[in-house]
């Protein structure tokens, strides 16, 4: 083929952006289409699990082998993302001994470091698991930030020539004669970074190759050319403790059940999960049950969880897909392994391949599969590099320490902008002027979040999944006002606000169903900062037509220029601090 091929990538997760980067670093044309922000599906809700695949050394020895594979490669390769917690699958006395053995057994044989602990040890090591522990087995899992892996995968994409495009929703594909030659795509506001009130449009973006990498999506994309991808959707709640009770991954060593796993994350503690399957990827029960069942059943490995704050629930939906002829009726049957269809072949229609399944600790080896698959389908000779190459912030994570001292930041606030930012602090946090923080739950700066505004627009989501801002204790009671303020210099006021709006909405939706005890009274008090305090649900900027400014206040001239009074003329507006009375 003389010019380059154009491949368009349908979806903004892990495995999307995987696969992005990969073909670019080969030298293909590639276009990402994400329907919302990066991480916006299955991806932006996982508890973080970085797998050592001691998981599924039972049940599922091949995955269990990709795992730690990859595992080691994410250690490399993405240092700034990872936390290397380790993990313990802990045995209660009721829990069966034989599996406990099957378990270590299956870990030697998948090549997964497994060493066995007795209860004391297992509670040196974490000092709040109940006292009825027997014993666990150590295992290399870990703790991976998923929103900050894939921006680092999209901006090494980009950095190799591929253009990606958020909030971009495909209305169809272009079939021509049997052919799929392209994507019909509605964008939110506009082509490029997202631009609040910037009128959308239309565009059809032709191409050589479509890889349809959109999880549990994937079906609905396969239904637009009429062929059949057999996704089935698995639901799964995560609850968000608003401490770390544990600084290691905690795993209930049994077979298959809801509710055992425990994953520190950040300042935080994941709790998961449940598996059930769904119809719809978008239209599914959230029942609060669900976030009982969670607590109720870890507090057995952790009390300390029975009494602690949850501040926020999120439900996800895992993209598993089954071949036709297998027919499992219970989705914690069906495999974790991932699928690469081959439309030509399996549907007769040329143009278009799905990647279907997997997990997210795999996505790297995914996307290297299907970038194989469509170098093979346009003859191009190029290995992959991906899993050699540093991704952006991981190029010299040794170095990271020295920027605290070198930028005056202390501890912990330096600390957790260099982890966050990886080998990038220096071109971040090197700013001329004064670098104050902007969330204080989660220390991020001013200078972080000019660069995530730099990144991703006016999005304050965007802005949010890049540097943790309003991903803290008070769930941006305290800073998402901050947060909008920043946008300022560059936006005009109605993009702020929408902005603005839009982040305290993405908020409220995790907290609905955390809303006991002090996490009930966090609740009332961000309410009252930000419906009562700044208006934000009567503002009349919202209202059409201009603001009256001077309905509400006459404003300080007024008493000047009277100059008699200790109040401002007719305005009824006291000027002297309430010290004279009324």
């Amino acid at each position: 083929m003389a010019s380059t091929p154009h491949i368009v990538v349908l979806g903004g997760g892990s495995t999307g952006a995987g696969v992005t980067r990969d073909l670019a670093m080969r030298g293909f044309d590639v276009t990402l289409v994400e329907q919302g922000n990066l991480t916006h599906g299955t991806t932006g809700r996982m508890h973080g699990l970085l797998h050592s695949g001691g998981r599924y050394a039972v049940s599922d020895q091949s995955s269990a082998r990709e795992c730690i594979e990859e595992n080691r490669v994410l250690r490399d390769i993405a240092s700034h993302c990872v936390e290397e917690t380790g993990g313990l699958f802990v045995k209660r006395p009721e829990d069966d001994e034989a599996y406990f053995q099957e378990k270590l057994e299956g870990c030697e044989a998948c090549g997964i470091p497994a060493e066995v602990l007795s209860g004391a040890e297992a509670r040196a090591m974490e000092p709040h698991l109940a006292e009825d522990i027997d014993k666990a087995i150590w295992v290399p899992d870990g703790a991976v930030d998923p929103f900050r892996l894939v921006v680092a995968n999209a901006a090494s994409a980009v950095e190799h020539g591929a253009r990606v495009e958020t909030h971009s929703e495909v209305t169809d594909l272009l079939v021509e004669d049997g052919d799929v030659v392209g994507v019909e795509v509605e964008h939110a506001s506009g082509p490029g970074l997202r631009v609040h009130g910037t009128e959308g449009g239309r565009e059809e973006i032709r191409a050589d190759h479509v890889v349809n990498a959109t999880g549990a999506w994937a079906g609905q994309i396969g239904d637009m050319a009429g062929v059949d991808i057999e996704v089935r959707p698995s639901k799964g709640v995560m609850t968000i403790m608003n401490v770390r009770q544990v600084d290691t991954v905690i795993n209930r060593c049994r077979p298959k059940g809801d509710a055992d796993i425990v994953v520190p994350h950040e300042t935080t503690a994941i709790l998961g999960t449940t598996d059930e399957e769904v119809d719809d990827p978008e239209d599914y029960p959230e029942e609060r049950w669900e976030v009982d069942m969670m607590i109720d059943t870890l507090s057995e490995l952790i009390p300390a969880l029975e009494g602690a704050r949850t501040i926020r629930s999120f439900w996800g939906v895992r993209p598993l897909y089954e071949p036709p002829d297998v027919g499992s009726t219970d989705p914690t049957d069906i495999t974790r392994d991932f699928f690469l269809l081959d439309h030509d072949d399996r549907d007769d229609l040329s143009g278009m391949t799905s990647i279907v399944g997997g997990k997210f600790t795999t996505y790297r080896m995914m996307a290297e599969g299907i970038s194989d698959h469509v170098c093979d389908r346009f003859g191009v000779d190029a290995a992959c590099r991906t899993a050699d190459v540093p991704l952006p912030g991981s190029e010299d994570f040794s170095v990271l320490r020295d920027y605290m001292d070198e930028f005056g930041l202390q501890s912990p606030i330096g600390r957790r902008s260099v982890e966050r930012l990886g080998s990038r602090a220096d071109e971040v946090l090197d700013t001329d002027g004064p670098n104050p923080v902007v969330c204080n739950c989660e220390a991020v700066t001013h200078a972080e979040v000019q660069d995530a505004i730099e990144g991703s627009g006016s999005d304050l989501n965007a802005v949010r999944i890049r540097t943790r801002a309003t991903m803290g204790n008070c769930q941006g009671g305290f800073c998402a006002h901050r947060l909008a303020g920043e946008l300022q210099d560059s936006y005009d006021e109605p993009t702020v606000r929408e902005a603005w709006d839009e982040l305290l909405q993405e908020r409220w939706k995790g907290q609905r169903h955390a809303l006991w005890g002090q996490q009930l009274s966090q609740a009332m008090l961000n309410y009252a900062l930000h419906a009562t305090t700044q208006n934000r649900d009567r503002d009349p900027a919202d209202a059409p037509g201009s603001v009256d400014f001077a309905a509400f206040d006459a404003g300080p001239a007024d008493a000047v220029d009277h100059g008699d009074t200790d109040r401002a003329g007719d305005t009824g507006v006291a000027t002297d601090g309430g010290r004279d009375g009324d």
